[in-house]
């Protein structure tokens, strides 16, 4: 193993912590027009979603954390930088392509834009695209419990993760990498 996928040790905290924290919950993204961005979600996604008020609904999918999605004016409405974009998993590389030509296929229909290529990134195989609303999402192949794999190595030296020869999980392995 070289300098940039060295394992590093086990994730530390602090001995007490400031805050007495129980449960990292919730995130919050916008919307431009909430039916439509929750016809996006049920329909296209597979997300479950509720109507929180008249001018929110909450969505999740496979797991206890909750997106809160807010309507905005659509001017007030920027685009999600590509670094906050938000994570979707599925369990295979060939998934990854699956759910990519779908993006693809259904781009117009659903305002679909920015649609880059599926390839091997961060320590696992991905693609991005950005929605209707201007959020910005990554389909990526991940074992179970998503990126517990990662966490679960502890702190990582030189690119860690974002060495293109980073040890990944077997299940993502398929991919060749060019480095």
């Amino acid at each position: 193993m070289n300098e940039s996928t060295t394992t590093g040790t086990a994730p530390t905290t602090a001995a007490e912590p400031t805050l007495k924290l129980n449960f990292l919950s919730h995130g919050t993204l916008e919307s431009k027009n909430l039916e439509f961005t929750r016809r996006f979600y049920e329909q296209f996604l597979g997300f479950q979603v509720v109507r929180a008020s008249k001018v929110s609904i909450w969505c999740r999918l496979g797991g206890q954390h909750v997106y809160v999605v807010v309507e905005v004016p659509p001017q007030r409405k920027a685009e999600l930088p590509f670094l906050n974009h938000n994570g979707i998993d599925v369990a295979t590389e060939a998934d990854v392509d699956e759910c990519h030509r779908l993006v693809v296929r259904d781009a117009e229909l659903w305002g679909l834009h920015k649609i880059s290529k599926p390839q091997v990134q961060h320590g696992t195989y991905s693609f991005y695209f950005w929605d209707a609303d201007d959020n910005s999402w990554e389909i990526l192949a991940n074992p179970p419990g998503g990126y517990t794999w990662m966490f679960d190595r502890g702190d990582q030296e030189g690119m860690g993760h974002m060495s293109r020869k980073f040890d990944r999980p077997t299940s993502t392995l398929s991919k060749q990498t060019k480095d």
